[in-house]
């Protein structure tokens, strides 16, 4: 990302889950580190030589946008210094259409304006999904009860190309191994 004069240019590089982890810990307003095996990739944000910020992105936490094509980010944390959470939203939005994604989303509580968003090119999908359906109420492993959980949350996005159905391959062991029927394809 190019600097604006005056201000210091914000480069984004790839970094450990541990590491943005102990960011998120240290840094994020209302969640907590991403447990293992949910984050696809993290970024760092990195001003003079100092990480600035992070960002956390995987699988979507919300069933109904897990169709194998959409990439959510998960996590972003930052410091404070400008343009950092605009510059880790943008790098992982060319990520995720890099690797084919279909789509990326991320979460905000209503309360937040979503100013990086908007300044990442990411449009508001949805202004009030209402609160928290991430409680696990009535499993065996429930989750800690947190503030924002009550808090409506708005949804954002950035939509790349259409669906593209894929067929996975069969259990049948007659079958050719990893062939896979692409429809709609562009």
């Amino acid at each position: 990302m190019s600097a604006r004069e005056g201000q210091a240019a914000v480069l984004v590089v790839p970094t450990t889950l541990p590491k943005a982890n102990a960011y998120v810990a240290k840094l994020h307003r209302h969640h907590a580190p991403l447990p293992g095996g949910f984050s696809w990739w993290c970024v760092a944000a990195v001003v003079d030589g100092t990480v600035r910020g992070v960002a956390i992105a995987g699988r979507p936490t919300n069933r109904n946008n897990d169709d194998g094509q959409t990439v959510e980010v998960l996590r972003v944390a930052a410091d404070g210094t400008p343009n950092v959470p605009s510059a880790l939203l943008g790098a992982c939005a060319r990520a995720a259409k890099a690797v084919g994604a279909r789509r990326i989303i991320t979460y905000t509580l209503t309360s937040e304006s979503g100013a990086s968003l908007r300044g990442a090119g990411w449009t508001c999908e949805c202004g009030d999904t209402g609160k928290s359906w991430w409680t696990h109420a009535g499993t065996r492993t429930p989750a800690v009860e947190r503030e924002h959980m009550g808090q409506s949350k708005a949804r954002w996005g950035l939509t790349f190309r259409d669906v593209v159905r894929v067929d996975a391959p069969t259990q049948d062991a007659a079958a050719e191994p990893e062939q896979f029927t692409l429809r709609g394809a562009q």
